[in-house]
Parts: C-alpha cells; structure tokens; sequence
C-alpha cells in the first residue's frame, strides 16, 4: 500500500551521499513530504558530478528507448523499468525544468547548453532548499551502531534514526571524489549481498619501449578496436602508461576478463586493397610506405612497437595492419577507472530497491550492481534508480510520474 503523502508529513528521512542518484532521491522523498536530510562525507556535494562536466556535461543520449536500454548489460532486465520511467526524454526535461536548455550533439550525446555542471547543480540545490531538504557536507557515515547510523561531523559524533534512508555512496572509483566503498563492510555484515568491485570505462596498461615516449598524447583517429565479440570504432589516445579514451571504454568488460585486443589502424579499407598500397615502389621506405598507405606517425609507431619486426610481404603486412595485436596488462586501477562494476546485487534488493536485509534502506546509484558504457549511460542509470529508489521510500509507486 503507497503512503498518502499526507501521513508522510513530517516524518524524517536521510539520504547518505549527495551525488546525482542521492539528490534525485532526495528530491522525490522531499516532493512527497518527508522531512530531508542529505549527509555529505565531502565539503560540497556532487563532485564527481562537476568533475564530468568540466569538459562538457553529457547528461544522456538522444536515441530509442530500446537501442538505449541495450547498452546496459542489465538493460533488458533489472534496469529496464527504471529507465523506462526515467530515461532519456525525460532527463532532458529534469534539466530544461531546471531552467538549463540542452541540444543534442552529431552523435547522438545530449549536453546542457551552457556545457557545464555547475549551473544545473547550483539550480538543483536552490530547489531542494525551497523543497525544505536540509544539507549537511563534512558528515561521513561510519557504519551502524545499534539501529543508528552513525556519522562523524564537524560538530562531533552523531546517531540519526530516520524512517527511511536512501543510500547513494557511490562505487570504487575516483576516491577523493567521494566514491571510496568504504560502506562495503558495513553491509556485507548485515547479511547484504555484494558483488566484487571492478574497473569499468577504464584506460588499458600497456609497457612501452622507449621509443614510443614522443608519441605520448597522440591521438588514435579513424580506428576500430576488438576484443572477443565486441567492437568499437572510436578515438583512443597514446599515454606514457598505455592507452585511454571512448574508443577503448566499451570494451573494458572483456579486458578486465584478460580478453585480447587487436586494433585495425584502417578499418575503410580491405585487407587486398590495403595490400596494393603496400607495395613498395622504387626506393621507398618501409615507413614512406606505411605513410603512402594512410597511417600517421603514431599509427606507424604503433604497429613498429607491437609487431617488431614488421613483415615485408605486402598481403602479410596488410592482415597484420587490420588486426593489430596489443600485448597489455589489463585495466588501469579501479580507483582510476570512470566508473566501476559490483556493489550490491540484485537479488539482496526488492522491486523498490529496498535492502532485503535492512527494511526501510534502500540503495541508488553506482552502489548497485550494473555496469554502463560512458556517453550520457552512466548519469542516467544514476538519476534514474536514485528516483526509482527516492520514490519506494516515500511510498510512491517508482513507475509513475
């Protein structure tokens, strides 16, 4: 039976991290008429947020709900409700109700005008104030002590007992942004169920040898990389440490399983008609050559620094040029990665997001257990099950609007 927002008056509810899936949750309880408090370990809330929007703020993805929902491997199931209730329609109109216009850019990706983050945080944050949730920054939870949660403040040790909590800790990425999985323990000793962290959207670690250092920073255009079954065609970059960048992040699931990666350095091209530009002519070089064909000095560097000695035979040369091998490590570390896979599985949750093992907890955000490529996936998956969960707490049906 949903509560009557009428019988909600008044009563306390606490949400434990103030990142997009957190002030969401916080947002929906305060509208249903719960009296909102939001504990933030850190001195300001959403940095994570405003970390991403530093270089354009990529809110969702202009495309079909179902081609959407396809690009989470939870997508089909666990998720699809939530986004389907919350999904891209409907972020873009959250923002513009937040007085921040979008537009949608050539592929697809949907920023706020202005770019940034702050503008529609510091408009977020306005309303949740004139909705009478209260702030508290520099409030780190430190685990349960009897029923309370416990938290250390500026102010000294403090016990709250709310009616509902929402929790939005994030995962394990980017600690000194907030995400540190410190509340890991916490849960797993009330009997929650949690699925191992891991890097995700993750630059690769590669060994170079010396002479690719002046390569560092190049970019890795109009290539397509493979692992296993899965492609991407996208820019990458060249680092001291190995490779990052768009182009690699949809393949990290399959990295992070030790799956090899091959890249074609020119995927326009066929392996016969790549052959005949490989054909030396007169006096030509084997690097004049690899020029002739279409590949950059980075491209060239590339090949010369993972297939050493590079075969003479055009037809050999050619394969070898479209399915570059990558001899890596893995990902990078996880606190280092975007975001990660793990946290609280699905089945230690109930429809509403509720922990089956804490009445009352429900959890949002990156604490769950789903994984996401980069491109406007991750925040709407973060806004939508912070809503989803928002809305169970108060007693509302999540599905509605």
């Amino acid at each position: 039976m949903e509560l009557q927002p009428a019988i909600a008056a008044g009563r306390p509810a606490l949400v434990i991290g103030a990142g997009p899936a957190g002030l969401m949750a916080a947002d929906e309880l305060a509208r249903a008429g719960w009296q909102v408090t939001v504990a933030e370990a850190k001195p300001s809330p959403a940095r994570k947020f405003l970390m991403a929007g530093k270089s354009g703020l990529n809110l969702t993805r202009d495309e079909p709900l179902p081609d959407f929902t396809a690009r989470y491997p939870q997508g089909a199931g666990w998720l699809a409700p939530m986004l389907t209730a919350f999904g891209p329609d409907q972020v873009q109109d959250w923002a513009r109700g937040l007085g921040q216009p979008v537009f949608t850019g050539s592929t697809g990706r949907v920023f706020p005008v202005a770019m940034k983050g702050s503008p529609l945080l510091r408009a977020w944050l306005a309303q949740l104030a004139g909705l009478g949730v209260v702030l508290h920054t520099r409030w780190r939870w430190t685990g349960f002590d009897g029923a309370a949660l416990a938290f250390d403040t500026p102010d000294g040790r403090r016990l709250l007992t709310p009616d509902r909590t929402v929790l939005a800790l994030g995962g394990a990425s980017w600690s000194r942004l907030g995400s540190d999985a410190a509340w890991v323990p916490w849960l797993a000793a009330k009997g929650v169920d949690i699925a191992p962290f891991r890097p995700s959207n993750a630059g690769l670690l590669v060994n170079w040898s010396a002479h690719m250092t002046r390569h560092f920073g190049a970019a890795l255009k109009g290539i397509r990389l493979t692992a296993v079954n899965f492609s991407s065609r996208g820019e990458i970059a060249i680092s001291a440490r190995g490779l990052e960048g768009g182009g690699l992040y949809p393949l990290t699931p399959a990295l992070r399983d030790g799956a090899a990666l091959t890249i074609d350095l020119l995927p326009d091209l066929t392996p016969d008609a790549l052959a005949a530009r490989l054909t030396r002519r007169g006096k030509d070089s084997l690097a004049n050559t690899l020029r002739k064909a279409g590949l950059d000095a980075a491209k060239i560097a590339l090949a010369q620094d993972c297939a050493r000695p590079l075969p003479a035979d055009p037809a050999a040369l050619a394969r070898l040029l479209k399915a570059l091998p990558i001899p890596h490590n893995g990902p990078r570390p996880m606190d280092e990665a975007i975001s990660t896979a793990g946290g609280i599985r699905q089945t230690a949750l109930d429809h509403g997001l509720q922990l089956t093992a804490l009445p009352h907890v429900h959890a949002a955000g990156e604490m769950l257990d789903w994984d996401a490529p980069t491109g406007g996936y991750l925040l709407t998956a973060c806004l939508a099950t912070g809503r989803w969960a928002g809305r169970a707490a108060a007693g509302l049906n999540p599905r509605s609007a």
